[in-house]
């Protein structure tokens, strides 16, 4: 069955069972390999992709759930050229270590920011909630958020 939908910004069909996990579906179909695999239970965060510009677990849900839809991954979120200012606040507060959560905390932070465009610490903390970290890079990834809040608002460092 082909699933079409729209993925950062740009429409793609895939043809692969309907009840495939999306977080597999962006990773072995179409090499997106940003979305990682976690815990499999919406429990870690590493998979967050936001669907319909909500942050959503991609690994239990299904290709057929996003038929129509807008999603957008960490890879929708800037380019190397142009990165989005979490990416760069990200890099200037070193607020990653191992790396493997930052991809779903990007997405959880980056739809945070499209809600809150000015968050206070604790609206920082409880959107990233759901994002389990072990590296213990929890106060710089809060301040890396906080840091892009202000540049998007043009407010210097």
């Amino acid at each position: 069955m082909t699933v079409a939908f729209e993925l950062n910004g740009a429409p793609v069909m895939l043809d692969l069972p309907p009840e495939t996990p999306l977080v597999h579906a962006l990773r072995d179909g179409l090499g997106l390999f940003g979305t990682r695999w976690g815990c499999g239970a919406e429990a870690c965060g590493a998979c967050m992709v936001l669907l319909d510009g909500q942050p959503v677990p991609s690994c239990t849900l299904v290709l057929d759930a996003v038929a129509g839809r807008r999603v957008r991954s960490v890879e929708g979120l800037g380019t190397p050229t142009a990165p989005h200012p979490l990416q760069t606040a990200f890099l200037e507060e070193q607020a990653g270590q191992c790396g493997y959560c930052l991809s779903g905390i990007l997405v959880s932070a980056a739809a945070l920011l499209e809600r809150i465009p000015d968050p206070d610490e604790t609206a920082v903390r409880t959107a990233l909630d759901g994002n389990l970290c072990r590296c213990g890079a929890h106060n710089r990834i809060i301040r890396a958020v906080l840091r892009a809040a202000a540049s998007m608002r043009g407010v210097p460092a």
